[in-house]
């Protein structure tokens, strides 16, 4: 009788034991991994006791800002604790690209004008009205080219359609010092398809051959937003004619055409970028100091410097990397956009996390190209299981309805189509 009770009370300790290890695990929420190179979100599990109003979030490539006034979204950048912005330092890169230029028509100054009238023209590919990276772009062209107009305290950036004979009023002919000729924008548009998408490589191929039958060889310089239009331009029609195209973002295909004419771009520093947006994640994760790996030394050694690499705005959590002029003198630095930035290349040993991960239009040449192809080698460095998420960059909601469960996932990085639209991604962490 005494053998039995015992054997009763040794199984029900055994079947005490395996619930409470159950319940156990249940509250530590497994956190198993799968391919994080995937678009799929069927990923693995977060850690279930930290609720999603609370997981980090980095706001990426697009900061969250008001697309007319251009002034910051504090309730996005505060959305809590463990949120914070990854870009580049848009009028810093703006006036260098507007330097590059007319440091180009300087050295050139004896050949650059085509037809011989005492004209510079140049036409300009905008990549979106409403963007802040876009709009200084535009106001760094014409600031170094003397073409600004002062709207209010700022320079204007809209474009002007065409400007045969000088009489726009958004710009003005220019100078530059040393070069005695005038310089004129003879055309600027928004490249902008019929299905809304901004950025376009198509439309600024189809402008540039509008443009070439109105100006012809009046057209001494192209000048674009972004190298995605820049390149669309400089096949279709600048490389044949031997007109020097500049462009931004130091895509692998524009430094390799600096070799056949591309007059030259601009490094964004995207291996900085890129290492940033998910550095920022996993420290947080770790529950470390936000500037471990990149103002201080980690234990492995990866570092950044500042006012070279990045510079950090402590008020509105936004770090910034600092951008690189890419010419002839030095494009062979830069042929592979992919490769990580050495100082920083150095492997984690922190736990498996999983994170959400959106580019706001899968066919974006640098996003595309250069800035994911980067994310996934730093999160294999920083042991981070990504799902990457390709929107249409038209609409929010092509993203946002692939954002269904996420419970899944410990952290979120975000890079928006619209920069007013911080709120379609927030309201669905609360």
């Amino acid at each position: 009788m005494k053998e039995e009770i015992f054997m009763k009370s040794k199984k029900l300790v055994a079947l005490g034991l395996a619930a409470a290890m159950c319940v156990s695990l249940a509250a530590c929420g497994g956190s198993g991994s799968s391919s994080g190179k995937s678009s799929s979100g069927s990923a693995t599990a977060s850690s279930g006791n930290v609720a999603n109003k609370d997981k980090p979030v980095v706001w990426y490539n697009r900061q969250p800002s008001n697309s007319s006034t251009g002034e910051l979204d504090s309730n996005a950048l505060h959305f809590n604790d463990n949120t914070y912005y990854v870009g580049f330092d848009a009028n810093q890169g703006a006036e260098l690209q507007g330097t590059m230029i007319a440091d180009y028509i300087k050295e050139h100054k004896d050949e650059i004008d085509r037809n011989g009238d005492g004209t510079i023209g140049y036409v300009l590919a905008i990549g979106d009205i409403g963007h802040n990276d876009s709009i200084a772009r535009t106001r760094g062209v014409r600031k170094a080219l003397g073409t600004a107009v002062k709207d209010g305290d700022n320079i204007d950036y809209q474009a002007i359609g065409t400007n045969t004979d000088g009489s726009a009023k958004d710009v003005q002919d220019g100078s530059i010092d040393g070069v005695d000729l005038k310089i004129r924008e003879l055309a600027s548009q928004e490249m902008k398809n019929s299905a809304g998408a901004t950025w376009d490589a198509a439309t600024a191929g189809n402008a540039i051959q509008s443009w070439s039958s109105s100006f012809g060889d009046q057209i001494d310089i192209v000048v674009s937003n972004n190298d995605g239009m820049g390149m669309s331009m400089f096949n279709a029609w600048s490389k044949a004619q031997k007109v020097p195209t500049f462009g931004y973002d130091a895509n692998s295909d524009a430094v390799a055409a600096i070799a056949e004419g591309y007059g030259g771009t601009i490094s964004q520093h995207a291996d900085v970028q890129a290492y940033l947006t998910l550095r920022v994640l996993r420290n947080a994760l770790d529950g470390v100091d936000v500037m471990t790996g990149i103002a201080k030394a980690d234990d492995q050694g990866n570092v950044l410097e500042e006012g070279k690499d990045y510079r950090y705005d402590e008020e509105n959590r936004s770090f910034y990397a600092l951008n690189l002029a890419v010419t002839a003198d030095n494009y062979k630095d830069f042929t592979d956009s992919t490769k990580v930035y050495e100082p920083v290349s150095k492997q984690l040993n922190s736990d498996k996390k999983k994170v959400w991960l959106d580019i706001y239009n899968a066919s974006d040449n640098f996003l595309g190209s250069t800035y994911q192809p980067l994310l996934e080698k730093y999160d294999d460095l920083m042991n981070l299981d990504v799902d990457y998420i390709g929107g249409d960059g038209q609409t929010e909601s092509n993203i946002t309805n692939r954002l269904g469960n996420p419970n899944q996932y410990d952290a979120f990085a975000i890079n928006m189509v619209k920069t007013d639209n911080a709120a379609s991604y927030t309201s669905l962490l609360q």
